[in-house]
């Protein structure tokens, strides 16, 4: 998988670097990660002196920006030069650990939380995007799933979908989850989340779900992963590189802002769906006073 149109501003490009380091061999990340160390550098370097830099030959550098969705190193690097002049140039990510006044605390969790959501704009492929909503728009039934600090967004999606006049299920254990993945049919769809795609509960849900014949959604920060390679529609928001614990909780919030594109994205497709839905009401207070 290759990432999208390349960003025009340098978060954005960041993060769609870092979203496929896992699918790189060895060699080709190491040149990935001289881009991302040092930008400014790679402007205006030759291939052979990229080369020299990340320890490897030229044409592991050349191959390198290939394996990351350019057409070649002059690709990679013009890439690089014209999110240079936009907002977000390199700035060493957040450490928890460096933190040492409550001003510092606010700062690195906001400006960390804007890069992250922001960054989404790298990793997002927008037909992508569509396919997914026409999958859930168009499901019999919507498993949501999510473990660990995922399992937040998870809950979140579940809610959301269901407003809108969805069948939704979202158990609350694995097992439950696993025996209703194993129970779905073609005409289903499992929604999961995943920072890492890691996560053996999580891939074994989508294993299940998958033989069942159910389309997988997955929303997940990196390009690969074994979740990856059993989802059918797999939305990108991530591959930021922070402190573990910004991380998890900034993924968080980019993982929301791609269940909100969701969400607004079938909400639309079916307006008499969602106004049949909105109309009867989850939250209905002002209904005690007519």
């Amino acid at each position: 998988m290759t990432p999208p149109t390349h960003p025009f501003d340098m978060t954005s490009l960041q993060a769609a670097l870092r979203a496929v380091l896992p699918s790189l061999r060895a060699s080709d990340a190491s040149v990935i990660r001289a881009v991302l160390d040092e930008p400014e550098f790679v402007q205006t370097a030759s291939t052979a002196e990229v080369a020299e830099r990340a320890g490897v030959s030229n044409a592991t550098v050349v191959r390198a920006a290939r394996a990351a969705g350019f057409t070649g190193f002059s690709d990679l690097k013009f890439a690089v030069a014209r999110a240079s002049g936009g907002a977000g140039m390199f700035v060493p990510p957040p450490r928890l650990t460096d933190i040492r006044t409550p001003h510092e605390l606010v700062e690195s969790i906001l400006s960390s939380h804007v890069s992250v959501v922001e960054a989404v704009r790298g990793t997002l492929d927008g037909a992508v995007l569509q396919n997914a909503v026409e999958a859930v728009n168009r499901a019999g039934r919507i498993l949501v799933s999510g473990s660990g600090t995922s399992a937040a967004v998870a809950a979140d999606a579940a809610f959301r979908f269901s407003s809108i006049g969805l069948m939704v299920q979202a158990p609350v254990d694995h097992l439950s989850t696993l025996v209703v993945a194993r129970l779905l049919r073609p005409s289903d769809v499992l929604l999961i989340v995943s920072h890492t795609g890691i996560t053996p509960q999580t891939v074994a849900v989508a294993d299940a779900a998958r033989h069942a014949g159910a389309t997988v959604v997955a929303i997940t920060s990196f390009t690969a992963s074994p979740l990856v390679d059993v989802a059918e529609h797999v939305l990108v928001a991530g591959g930021s590189e922070l402190d573990l614990q910004l991380a998890q909780s900034s993924s968080r919030l980019a993982h929301l802002t791609v269940v909100d594109m969701l969400h607004a994205g079938v909400a639309l497709a079916d307006m008499e769906r969602t106004r049949r839905a909105e109309s009867m009401g989850f939250d209905t207070p002002a209904a005690d006073h007519r």
